[in-house]
């Protein structure tokens, strides 16, 4: 079988909030996976596909993994949202300036937050849940250049 032509990851920024859209590494391309992650400071990534390989190299390297799987083209759970939007929230009060990776098994179909930045990045049938969603909180932290205070709903 030929390999999979897998578009770049791409760092998508809100206020200082950061996110690695990519795809899964294979055991062949692990080392330079966990390089691009590193460089982009990443402190916990969220694998949202079947597990293809073993995280022991990725979590040596200080990075947090969480296995989260959902059906590719299909929305995430109730469960997956809510622990999403708590990772989100303690990460970013906890370490701003931090960066959460996240992948399937193309970086397209489950892991996009911008489809701007990713093109085919959703399905009709995400599109429908993203329209649909209804914000579950409100995220407040502080700017690091000054004394205010920023809120994003999620």
């Amino acid at each position: 079988m030929a390999p999979m032509n897998c578009p770049a990851p791409v760092e998508v920024t809100y206020r200082n909030m950061r996110f690695l859209i990519t795809h899964n590494p294979t055991s062949a391309t692990l080392n330079k996976f966990v390089e691009e992650l590193k460089e982009h400071g990443v402190t916990t990534m969220v694998r949202v596909c079947e597990a293809t390989y073993d995280t022991a190299l990725v979590e040596k390297e200080g990075i947090q993994v969480l296995d989260w799987p959902f059906d590719d083209g299909s929305s995430p759970s109730n469960q997956i949202v809510d622990d999403w939007l708590s990772l989100v929230n303690i990460q970013f009060r906890e370490e701003p300036g931090c960066c959460i990776a996240v992948h399937c098994v193309a970086g397209l179909g489950r892991t996009p937050f911008i489809r701007q930045k990713r093109r085919g990045a959703f399905n009709s049938k995400q599109l429908s849940y993203l329209e649909k969603y209804h914000s579950k909180m409100r995220l407040c932290f502080k700017d690091p250049r000054g004394p205010r205070n920023n809120c994003c709903i999620q």
